[in-house]
């Protein structure tokens, strides 16, 4: 296997109601996230990438045409205890925010070398549970901005 790519996508999968699905990182317990994952390819298109990103991490099948782009992106500091799976030298890793919204919490089917537990939580909940400050950051968008507005940023 070769080096990841330093850009990811972060697809914060939510309700209705707000209720929002955070997985538990295997290699580092008690770090709650959102769906995220590395391109497969520098030229996979981010919708596909936050589809494959879905599935593999929840068992959860979505089109590529379902996931909101919220025209938000990232750059920061790669963890060095994870630097080694990129190429020598990438230091840095640039995140895209991507929405999916569900009719209501389904079961998540983990990948186990991904993630121990899953939990769907109030959207304040998630925010207080998230380690990264962007993920915690998105769901807050959830309770601040409207969705209409969220959904409409990925047409416009």
């Amino acid at each position: 296997m070769g080096f990841k790519i330093p850009e990811s996508v972060l697809v914060v999968i939510y309700t209705p109601q707000l209720q929002t699905l955070l997985l538990e990182r295997t290699d580092h317990p008690g770090f709650w996230q959102s769906v995220t994952g590395s391109l497969a390819d520098p030229r996979e298109p981010l919708p596909a990438a936050c589809a494959r990103e879905v599935e593999e991490e929840t068992g959860w099948r979505a089109a590529s045409a379902d996931f909101d782009d919220w025209q938000i992106e990232h750059e920061y500091p790669i963890f060095p205890k994870w630097r080694h799976r990129y190429a020598p030298g990438v230091t840095r890793n640039r995140e895209h925010v991507f929405g999916l919204r569900v009719a209501q919490p389904f079961d998540v089917r983990l990948a186990p070398d991904e993630h121990t537990h899953s939990r769907w939580l109030s959207w304040r909940e998630a925010v207080d549970a998230c380690f990264s400050w962007t993920n915690a950051q998105a769901i807050r968008m959830l309770g601040s901005t409207p969705l209409s507005r969220l959904r409409e940023r990925g047409r416009g």
